[in-house]
């Protein structure tokens, strides 16, 4: 890699991040704005992000999705509905990537399977 790698952080963007679990179901992240001196910033909302994991044939898949939530026990309220529409957006997102992979397949011009030269023009 010729270019120079330009890592930084922007101090403008900082967050304490606490992290809340029932040990069961899964976790809530609240990201808390704070200055660059670590003082709580009241110029920007708190975030609540939840996270939960989906078991597939392929082992544990993360989910992590937004909550709406104005304090931790709100988060906890809307936790199941959103981990529901976060389940829901990736088997979508599968069923998708399933779709274009299963489309994906060329069948070349010069002829396959018994097909005379350029008789194969299907192409998905």
């Amino acid at each position: 890699m010729n270019e120079e790698m330009n890592i930084s952080m922007d101090p403008d963007s900082l967050y304490k991040e606490e992290m809340y679990t029932d040990r069961k179901m899964g976790t809530i992240r609240i990201l808390t704005p704070v200055n660059s001196d670590g003082s709580i910033d009241p110029e920007r909302e708190v975030v609540y992000i939840g996270q939960a994991q989906l078991m597939t044939p392929m082992g544990a898949l993360p989910l992590a999705f937004d909550i709406a939530a104005t304090s931790l026990m709100d988060a906890v309220s809307n936790y199941p509905a959103e981990a529901k529409k976060a389940v829901e957006n990736t088997m979508n997102e599968l069923q998708e990537l399933r779709r274009q992979q299963a489309s994906s397949i060329v069948i070349p011009e010069g002829g396959a399977g018994g097909l005379p030269p350029g008789g194969g023009k299907i192409q998905f």
